[in-house]
Parts: structure tokens; sequence; C-alpha cells
């Protein structure tokens, strides 16, 4: 690998980094919004509620990316349709343990790549790929999630909710200093 390579490499597990912080922000956000029933609030009989989508979410991170570089993504002991059925005790606190163990799959995977494992071959459900494929794979997966968790969120607040980025009509008032103020506030 060059020390071009190499330095591009950094930069992308950076910024792969940044992202997923952005977006479990993004989702912290919204939750902090909700009001204990709002969790588990579906808007129909086939639609999942936002605890239903963190239970997903977080099954699918502590399969793909415990033992990331050395085991097939989809671990034996997962069980994904279990991930869309809640218990009627669960709670919101839960909920949110669940989202912090499987951030902490992530993060901890993430912090153990070099830019050398970036071409490396890793399986997901038995189909090669490389590590910044199944890096990207998962950040588009987990902002799709996290879009449905905001929608919900925005959803079930109505008129209470409070934007999370720029609020509606004020693009151009806000527009610049808001997207600065959203990107100073990432954790390094």
């Amino acid at each position: 690998m060059t020390s071009t390579d190499s330095h591009l490499g950094t930069l992308y597990l950076e910024d792969a980094r940044f992202g997923f912080q952005q977006y479990k922000r993004l989702a912290e956000k919204a939750f902090a919004q909700l009001h204990h029933d709002h969790w588990f609030t579906c808007l129909d009989p086939e639609a999942n509620s936002i605890a239903l989508i963190v239970k997903h979410v977080s099954g699918n991170m502590r399969s793909r990316f415990t033992d990331f570089l050395t085991s097939d993504g989809e671990k034996p002991d997962r069980n994904r349709d279990r991930e869309f059925v809640l218990d009627s005790a669960t709670t919101s606190e839960q909920v949110l343990a669940w989202w912090e163990a499987g951030w902490s799959c992530v993060f901890h995977a993430l912090d153990g790549l070099t830019p050398e494992d970036l071409t490396r071959t890793v399986f997901i459900r038995g189909q090669e790929h490389t590590v910044l494929r199944a890096i990207n794979r998962q950040l588009l997966h987990y902002a799709h999630h996290i879009g449905q968790i905001v929608f919900l969120a925005k959803h079930l607040r109505g008129t209470e909710w409070k934007s999370l980025s720029i609020p509606k009509g004020q693009s151009e008032t806000m527009g610049v200093q808001a997207e600065v103020a959203f990107y100073k506030q990432a954790p390094k």
C-alpha cells in the first residue's frame, strides 16, 4: 500500500466513523423528544415502532460487527425475525440499552481497523465484501432505519416537534449556521 493509499484509507475510516456518529446522534436527538408510549407506537398493523427498529438495528450491529474481520457478519445465533417482536414488559430503557450495545460493537470494530484492512475480504451471509464495501453497506442500512426513526418521532410529536436541522421556512436565515452547528457538535 502506498503512502497515498494509506492516507486515503485513514481518511475513509475517519469519515466512516464520523458518519456513524452523526447518524447515532441524529436518532438520539429524536429519542430525546419522545414520550414513553411513542417508543412502542405503530402507525398500522404492518408498521414497526421505533423500539422495533432499534431492536433490529442493534441486532444487526451485533451480528455484523462482532468479530468483524474473522467471522461471517450473519452470526448463527442471530434470529432476525425475533428482532421484530417485543415483549410486553419491554421498556424504553431496555431499548436504549440495546441501542448502546449495538453501537459499542460498531465503534469497537471500527477502532480496530487499519487502512490496510479496507481491501480485505469479509463475508455477510456467505457473500464476499471488501471491508470498505461492508462498512458502506452498514452505514447505508443504518441511515435508512434512522430516517424511519426520525420520521416516526416527528409524526408522533406533531406540532411539538423541534427540528433536528433547519426548521421549515428558515433555510435562508439558518442554513449555513445550522449546518455548521450540526457538524461542530460531532464527537471526536
